[in-house]
């Protein structure tokens, strides 16, 4: 007959089997909270093994669940079996006794310490457990295949793919945002401004950003040389729209190191097209990121918007997409600051042709900027008729003043946030 195994015997197998029971709860929790990531950089950078083995496991969740599942059941149902045998044959006590101080004790000692220890440093103990439960792997590879094929025929009856769980780890531009505001200083302000511009790119057009035709500083043709020269010297741009009346009715782009023959060949009434490079068009309906690209792709820097109907709306430079990204310049701020007089009671005047756009960002207010890009146009959408003089609206909570009228359009008006 087999000898009854010793207390000291069980005592010492009860302990072992509830510390490797928490070494798989940890498990589960490192394995899950890892940060692919941070793995894929401790593997890459400081050619971490674990890491580069963390990674293989995690390719199959399946797998790599099972195998903690299956060690960690193993471990606990053994540990009741053991706490049985010792308040049974030892103790002559209640197994239910044993039973509750067993759940405490693995509660405590295998459960919430190890998860716990885990959620706060997931890479480091998912590298460090990679290799037992890579060999558990191996080793129970059999039991293992065998429970996925009856757990994967489980989960597509309820229709579930895990083909779906390799596609967890990407981010849509919303996730990638929210990253970057909880990234705290890990991440520079200036960087995380920058990042968080290059991301909205996707969600803006040319409209917001171009310059109306009302703004564009072009050369007619018909003007005499002396006024030309004039425009180009005080000209922020390496090219400029040259059109025969109208700028509607472009003739090509003026670059600035040509404009010295511009000039002469204006001067001397000669044909000025041979100087001038041919116009590029773009739709107001681009998105920024796109625009971007065609004008890598298409080696320029400037182009003019025209709408749906092919008409002139606006200018859009390459420049006008890196302040996107970039902010303004020091330059721009002040341009700002004089265009959006700010009063000692928080409200601000502004010009009736000054953009939405514009105003949020100087002032990080949230005036509605899906429908009209002015103020004036903005005001006028919502009475639906010409604005008149002292008229007072509300909108979204910013209270507008009209100021002064200007053939038939706002010039100034005086804006105020709600409380």
């Amino acid at each position: 007959m087999l000898e009854e195994p010793s207390l000291l015997f069980l005592i010492i197998s009860l302990v072992c089997l509830l510390l490797l029971s928490g070494f798989f709860s940890g498990s589960e929790t490192g394995m899950m909270a890892a940060n692919k990531i941070k793995l894929k950089n401790l593997a890459k950078k400081n050619k971490d093994k674990g890491a580069k083995r963390a990674l293989k496991l995690l390719k199959r969740p399946d797998q790599l669940l099972s195998t903690i599942l299956v060690g960690n059941n193993f471990a606990n149902i053994l540990a009741s079996a053991i706490v049985t045998i010792i308040f049974l044959d030892y103790l002559n006590a209640s197994i239910v006794l044993g039973s509750f101080i067993l759940t405490i004790v693995i509660l405590i000692f295998s459960e919430i310490t190890p998860k716990t220890m885990a959620a706060i440093k997931p890479e480091g103990f998912a590298s460090k457990s990679s290799f037992l439960l890579r060999s558990l792997l191996v080793l129970f590879r059999p039991l293992i295949v065998s429970v996925n094929f009856l757990s994967s025929k489980i989960l597509a009856f309820f229709k579930f793919n895990l083909k779906d769980a390799k596609n967890n780890d990407n981010l849509n531009t919303q996730e990638l945002k929210t990253l970057l505001e909880e990234s705290g200083d890990l991440i520079p302000k200036q960087h995380r401004q920058m990042l968080s511009s290059i991301l909205r790119l996707d969600e803006l057009i040319v409209e917001d950003i171009m310059i109306p035709t009302n703004e564009i500083i072009g050369i007619d043709r018909n003007n005499y040389f002396e006024d030309a020269k004039r425009i180009i010297e005080n000209s922020d741009y390496s090219r400029l729209p040259v059109f025969d009346k109208s700028i509607d009715k472009v003739i090509g782009m003026l670059h600035i190191k040509d404009s010295h023959e511009f000039i002469e060949r204006l001067e001397s009434q000669i044909s000025i097209k041979k100087v001038l490079d041919k116009p590029y068009f773009v739709s107001q309906s681009t998105a920024l990121m796109k625009q971007l690209k065609e004008f890598q792709r298409n080696e320029k820097n400037i182009a003019l918007v025209v709408d749906e109907y092919g008409e002139i709306q606006g200018l859009v430079s390459i420049e006008d997409i890196f302040k996107e990204i970039v902010g303004k310049f020091e330059s721009d701020k002040v341009e700002l600051n004089k265009e959006f007089f700010e009063l000692k009671d928080g409200a601000v005047i502004a010009e009736g042709n000054s953009r939405i756009r514009d105003l949020n960002n100087h002032l990080k207010w949230n005036l509605p900027e899906d429908g009209p890009k002015t103020i004036n146009g903005l005001i006028t959408e919502f009475i639906e008729t010409i604005p008149q003089n002292n008229l007072c609206v509300d909108i979204k909570g910013y209270k507008f003043e009209i100021i002064e009228i200007e053939d038939n359009a706002i010039s100034k008006i005086k804006i105020k946030k709600g409380s």
